[in-house]
């Protein structure tokens, strides 16, 4: 059973905002991905953000939204509808994003971590479809994580678990936004790629074609890294070895069916997914390495829109039940 209605989506990242109103089945209409610009701080990107939903929902022609559900960065309080302190959106405290969204938009609303919300867009809609274990990880400003266990989505005793950036890879390395020193975020984030790649300019003197650009982002890294650059190429193998041993470690964990990769850096495609598994396919201990599959996000980049999509249609359908005297899901 599942709801007809369509709901609004909303994704809240440290780069950008995207939205859409989302379908049952999964589709996106009039999806809008703008600058976050988080500097002007929350109320103005809140406000910039229900603006896009209200563009979003003029634009794609298929009715009111029934609810909206909102991903956004971690530290944040679902049960509350709080964010409490996105480690990305500095200043963001104690945000009361669902009161705010249904004020706005006048029907009931919902937050979920990002990656949360992604893994269920996957597994619903995408990659992980019908998967009984399924982990997501998205590359993006930084490095969010997600789970499905035996079919459902885990959430953490507290609404927060899945925090697979945060696993160590280099212990005492480099500081990450968490305060800890050398988890993966730390490494394999579109941030720290780019930042690592302007400290790598700075301490070694050979000829690098990523010398020429006014700013180095993760994507330069890997085009360069793909075209032979020598620079690049060592920064994008160190940082495949460390995502390799990441994943390998939670396939160790979770025995999962599939391990889903998502966020910017992995447009980077083959040259990103294929180290990380022959990595997996390497070291990670029999059998759970023959059976979990690593891939790239069947939604590409819609993935938070479409899982935060997901939440309000489960949140609709709820809604809907308890209207009827029935148990709520």
């Amino acid at each position: 059973m599942a709801t007809q209605h369509p709901v609004l989506a909303l994704d809240i990242g440290g780069t950008k905002l995207a939205v859409a109103m989302v379908t049952p089945d999964g589709r996106t209409h009039g999806f809008l991905s703008e600058p976050t610009e988080k500097h002007r701080g929350p109320d103005a990107v809140i406000a910039h953000l229900f603006d896009m939903g209200r563009r979003s929902v003029e634009s794609a022609g298929v009715g009111t939204p029934a609810a909206v559900g909102i991903s956004c960065g971690g530290p944040l309080d679902a049960a509350a509808g709080i964010l409490t302190g996105p480690l990305h959106l500095p200043g963001w405290i104690d945000v009361p994003i669902v009161a705010m969204a249904t004020e706005a938009f006048g029907v009931p609303a919902v937050v979920e971590n990002d990656a949360t919300a992604a893994v269920l867009g996957e597994h619903r809609f995408g990659a992980a479809r019908g998967a009984d274990i399924a982990l997501y990880l998205t590359l993006s400003t930084g490095v969010g994580g997600g789970s499905i266990i035996d079919g459902r989505l885990h959430r953490g005793a507290a609404g927060n678990g899945g925090e697979f950036g945060h696993v160590m890879v280099r212990p005492g390395g480099r500081r990450c936004e968490c305060g800890r020193h050398g988890c993966l975020e730390a490494y394999a984030s579109g941030t720290n790629i780019a930042v690592r790649a302007g400290e790598l300019l700075a301490d070694d003197d050979r000829a690098s074609s990523l010398r020429a650009l006014p700013v180095v982002r993760a994507e330069h890294v890997s085009a360069a890294a793909a075209a032979g650059d020598p620079l690049a190429r060592e920064l994008w193998d160190e940082t495949m070895a460390l995502l390799g041993q990441a994943v390998t470690d939670l396939v160790n964990v979770f025995e999962p069916n599939v391990v889903v990769l998502g966020g910017g850096v992995t447009r980077s495609g083959a040259l990103l997914l294929d180290p990380v598994r022959d990595i997996v396919g390497r070291t990670a201990m029999p059998p759970a390495a023959a059976r979990a599959v690593v891939t790239l996000a069947g939604l590409g980049d819609e993935v938070c829109v479409v899982g935060a999509g997901a939440l309000a249609l489960d949140l609709d359908l709820s809604l809907h039940l308890d209207l009827k005297g029935s148990a709520r899901v």
